[in-house]
């Protein structure tokens, strides 16, 4: 299995499990809004919960965002250069989402390694979140995001172009609309 297909299947199957933990996630706010003003007895932990949850939620679909295309773009403003140009641009971007995600990584190791060994939790009483899991999937959601933006990058960057060049702006036009 190359790279490029597993990167696809990994992001994927954590898109979909970042689905189904926000679907999931709207039922615990549901009970803890229910349980709050028909019963004046809140969920606990709620508040730490979704903190921890929205974090995870992100990360687990970033992989996926870059993959489909979906993160943000200035297309209106790439569609004007011409083919060098709009491979340039897209190189830069590419490895700015790179670095970007590579310094999350270097810059939360350390935290997430001293909140596993140090048994870090966020909420006080009656719940307590384990810290630990959102940190890991932050480096994990991250690492997968650099696997992702090289596989696209060399997909559309420095894969080399066949025909001419205005055959080339067409299969570019179309493989950066998928």
């Amino acid at each position: 299995m190359s790279v490029r297909a597993f990167g696809d299947k990994v992001a994927k199957f954590m898109m979909v499990m970042a689905a189904t933990w926000a679907f999931v996630l709207t039922f615990i706010i549901m009970a803890d809004i229910i349980g709050r003003g028909a019963f004046n007895a809140p969920v606990q932990g709620v508040r730490e919960i979704v903190a921890n949850s929205i974090v995870i939620i992100v990360f687990l679909q970033a992989g996926y965002a870059i993959r489909s295309r979906s993160m943000l773009s200035a297309e209106f403003v790439i569609d004007r250069f011409p083919f060098w140009a709009r491979r340039a641009a897209l190189a830069f971007g590419y490895l700015l989402g790179v670095a970007f995600f590579a310094l999350v990584i270097w810059g939360g190791w350390q935290l997430a390694i001293d909140s596993w060994v140090g048994g870090e939790f966020e909420g006080e009483g009656a719940l307590r979140v384990p810290s630990w899991p959102t940190r890991f999937m932050i480096l994990f959601g991250s690492a997968l995001a650099i696997v992702n933006y090289l596989v696209m990058a060399y997909l559309d960057v420095m894969r080399p172009g066949e025909g001419s060049a205005d055959e080339r702006d067409a299969l570019f036009r179309a493989s950066s609309r998928r």
